[in-house]
């Protein structure tokens, strides 16, 4: 069991599962349970699973100036971001790198949610801050329970006095959700359709437990993060200190889309566009022949050369291969193409592929 100092209220639960509370985010976290990830994978793509993400840091900026602060902070415009909106953006350095990646809500009156993962987010709100008219509160009391997979609706809908149907992506509002008021919202990390259930510590392990009993019987788990790894990878999503660092432009880690060239100045905006032409690398999709476990680091080569490295792999017993997202230099990066896997002990091929590996459309959770 870890010595994180941020403690989930569902770490009991965590451990009764088989979880040993490994440290990620300085929060002790469900990396495996006794159950089988592969069963859990299955849950998620045929039912739905239930994942704490608790880890993510949930920062409120409170204030007259609460605007000004986050839209300086990301790439997209959060003056067109509606109460009951959120957006998905790129955090960046002043030298236009990946400093983080966060997902921003308008709660209303003056009030957003900040979540992120393990990047410099906390240091540059704080710096973003300085002399005005706001508050800066990271909460850990605040926990965040997903519900993902084609299930989730029903699951969430059964225990909630409101319909949550005509809740659209990036949408989210307060309800109450078995007898508990919470902020639910229409977003994960599964290539699922999903929702995720912002709740006090108090709340969580009543939250969880039922969703955990009424489900059980339609085939709803608990959810590892060994099972998430596996999913988020099938879609495509990036994992800040793997996927994406300080060394990268979001233009080679895929997020030049998250990149606004109107909106008034923000944090790294300029370094970020005279970066876009000359990319070294871009992110990529690869499919790896074998079953042989990779770690990560592994090179990739090509005619003698060496041309990339995997940043994210894992088994997808669903798609019959090694998956992995990786970094590729431009010239290299077609799909189709069959490069070397290199690493010490070990030789394999691979294939690049375009990404997301499951549900290219996006017509999951995207649905209607």
């Amino acid at each position: 069991m870890s010595d994180s100092p941020r403690t989930s209220a569902l770490a009991s639960r965590h451990q009764a599962l088989g979880s040993g509370l490994e440290d990620w985010n300085d929060m002790g976290t469900a990396w495996s349970y006794n159950t089988d990830p592969n069963d859990e994978h299955d849950a998620v793509r045929e039912a739905a699973g239930l994942f704490d993400m608790s880890p993510l840091k949930k920062v409120y900026v409170r204030g007259p100036d609460a605007l000004q602060v986050v839209d300086y902070m990301i790439s997209r415009d959060m003056t067109k971001v509606a109460p009951g909106h959120s957006v998905y953006g790129s955090i960046l350095t002043d030298q236009g790198t990946m400093a983080d990646d966060a997902i921003i809500a308008n709660n209303g009156d003056n009030q957003y949610l900040y979540c992120h993962g393990s990047g410099d987010s906390m240091a540059l709100l704080q710096a973003a801050a300085q002399g005005l008219d706001v508050s800066i509160e990271l909460d850990d009391d605040l926990h965040n329970i997903a519900v993902q997979g084609p299930l989730a609706l029903a699951l969430v809908n059964a225990n909630t006095t409101s319909d949550v149907a005509e809740m659209g992506y990036f949408q989210h509002q307060q309800v109450e959700l078995c007898g508990h008021s919470v902020r639910l919202s229409r977003t994960g990390y599964s290539g699922e359709r999903g929702y995720e259930i912002f709740c006090s510590a108090q709340q969580a392990p009543l939250i969880w437990d039922a969703l955990l009993e009424q489900g059980a019987d339609q085939g709803v788990m608990a959810c590892s993060f060994t099972a998430l790894d596996k999913v988020r990878i099938e879609a495509g999503l990036l994992f800040y200190g793997y996927d994406m660092t300080e060394d990268h432009t979001p233009w080679e880690v895929g997020l030049g889309f998250t990149i606004n060239r109107n909106k008034s100045d923000y944090r790294g905006k300029q370094a970020a566009l005279a970066s876009e032409a000359s990319p070294k690398l871009v992110g990529a999709g690869v499919g790896i022949s074998g079953e042989q476990p990779l770690e990560g680091g592994e090179t990739l080569w090509l005619n003698g050369e060496e041309v990339g490295v995997i940043n994210s792999p894992g088994f997808s017993h669903r798609l019959g291969q090694t998956l992995a997202l990786a970094h590729i230099q431009a010239s290299a990066n077609t799909a189709g193409t069959e490069l070397e896997v290199r690493s010490e002990g070990y030789n394999g091929t691979a294939t690049i592929a375009s990404l997301p590996f499951y549900d290219p459309q996006k017509s999951r959770t995207h649905a209607e």
